[in-house]
């Protein structure tokens, strides 16, 4: 029978137990088993097409918003969750957060993330308008990646906190009804977006006087109880990415008992849940226990993103990680993206990318893999270098534990590290005193050539002009030189929608 695919946006990853009760119910009632959380923080599941109606009633009458088979609304995604467990943002709290998404009076059709510059649990430029907490307060950075791209544009002031939702809606307006210059475009002025959105409305803006930098990434281990302060947290992985309606109603109804006022989803797949009394510890084992929830599981297979909904690279995950557990694979401070289609931007800084387009009842035998890594294995960038092409499924475990050894290695040795080009390197001003630096970008996989940098893989030295260089293809896709384009620096490469 057919299926359905239901998506409910959680704003900002966190969810009322009561609301996400009600969800539930409506579930149930139309014959779900299980649950998803997505990458961007929403919940996904399946209904058969005869459950259907009831399912849409159900939600209604509970005014849960929802999309049919369709992604036309993504969700808006926030580092909230790890906000007091993993770190203590300087000024951004819950209540800044909730103001901000209480604002929005429109259902955005661009991807946008808001998030602490202090963490690094949540991507920075996964979203088309990413706002990045600055030092001052109530103040954001903004870097815009333009829909269908790989141009990243840095917004020439901050933006106040109570701006973001109308800022948000003047940007996608003007995006929108000007797609012939700033939708999947080679070549993209931002200045020329700034100047129509100033024009358009009065926000409140303050001038960059510190550039953007980012904290080195270090994925904190986001499993079990934990303890901060005098309570505890708690943070719930599924191998199989399956939450049970079952167990999740029983987690609401212990949150609404204990007080526990809501729930928190991470881009891991994962759940947080915060405030836990101390001596309320052994009701949440009795529920783990009734569910069989396991909640140890090595960090080494938690650093993995995988596409929603792709159960081809979840097998493949679980794959990967069955062996690594075997070989003892140290991997802190790296993760690991499997892309199966080109357009999904993913989170990762060694990335396993299909060469296949169709993957349905492939013969393992005929499989290949390529392996990249980005530019210094900074997962916020999406400056891929090819490490090897047409890996089989039985080398790739040993190719990818040669990649985690060279990392280590160039820990060692920065020196022996490609260099990248890094976001707090260029203070944005007024858009006539921007600075550019011109480079080329490959137009099918958005690799990057940088005269600064050279291209060590086609034997091409740091220093040499990319119209010197002869016969030149891409390291990553073999496209010939004419496929590449030229892009201003101001403009940066992170990843593509």
């Amino acid at each position: 029978m057919k299926k359905n695919l239901v998506k409910i946006n959680l704003p900002g990853g966190m969810v009322s137990a009561g609301d996400l009760y009600r969800m539930l119910e409506a579930a149930e009632k139309a014959g779900v088993e299980n649950v998803r959380f997505g990458n961007r923080q929403q919940v996904i599941f399946d209904v058969a097409q005869d459950k259907l109606e009831v399912l849409k009633q159900d939600l209604m009458a509970a005014a849960i918003m929802f999309e049919l088979d369709a992604d036309i609304h993504p969700n808006i995604i926030s580092s909230y969750a790890i906000e007091d467990v993993f770190y203590h943002a300087d000024w951004l709290r819950e209540g800044v957060y909730k103001d901000i998404l209480d604002l929005f009076d429109y259902r955005p059709q661009l991807k946008i993330n808001l998030v602490d510059n202090n963490q690094t649990f949540f991507p920075f430029f996964t979203g088309n308008l990413n706002f990045i907490a600055s030092d001052t307060s109530n103040y954001w950075y903004l870097y815009i990646r333009f829909p269908k791209t790989n141009i990243i544009y840095a917004w020439p002031s901050l933006v106040y906190s109570e701006d973001i939702p109308s800022l948000s809606s003047a940007i996608e307006s003007t995006i929108f009804a000007n797609k012939d210059q700033f939708y999947d475009q080679p070549a993209i002025d931002g200045n020329v977006l700034h100047g129509l959105v100033n024009a358009s409305g009065n926000f409140v803006v303050q001038p960059v006087t510190k550039a953007l930098k980012l904290p080195d990434f270090k994925l904190p281990y986001y499993e079990g109880f934990n303890r901060y302060g005098n309570k505890l947290w708690l943070g719930i992985y599924r191998r199989d990415e399956l939450f049970s309606v079952a167990f999740l109603k029983d987690v609401c109804r212990i949150c609404l008992k204990t007080r526990v006022g809501q729930l928190y989803t991470t881009p891991w797949k994962s759940i947080i849940v915060k405030g836990i009394e101390l001596i309320d510890r052994d009701s949440w084992d009795v529920v783990l226990c009734k569910h069989r929830i396991n909640v140890r599981h090595a960090s080494n297979e938690l650093n993995w993103q995988v596409e929603d909904l792709c159960d081809y690279g979840l097998d493949l995950k679980n794959y990967l990680v069955r062996i690594f557990n075997e070989e003892d694979v140290r991997t802190y401070r790296l993760c690991f993206a499997i892309k199966t289609q080109p357009k999904t931007g993913l989170f990762g800084s060694i990335i396993i990318r299909t060469q296949q387009q169709d993957l349905q009842g492939i013969d393992p035998a005929n499989e290949r893999f390529e392996v990249l890594h980005t530019r210094e294995f900074n997962p916020n960038s999406k400056e891929f270098v090819s490490y090897r092409k047409d890996v089989t499924r039985q080398e790739l475990s040993s190719c990818l534990i040669e990649l985690c050894n060279l990392f280590y290695e160039l820990q060692s040795e920065p020196e022996l590290m490609a260099g990248a080009v890094y976001l707090e390197e260029e203070v944005p001003g007024e858009p006539e005193e921007q600075t550019t630096h011109q480079v080329y970008q490959c137009k099918n996989c958005f690799t990057v050539y940088d005269e600064a940098f050279g291209d060590e893989l086609n034997q091409v030295v740091a220093g040499t002009p990319f119209a010197a260089v002869a016969n030149y293809s891409c390291p990553t896709c073999e496209a010939p030189k004419e496929d590449f384009m030229p892009v201003e620096l101001q403009a940066l490469t992170v990843g593509s929608s």
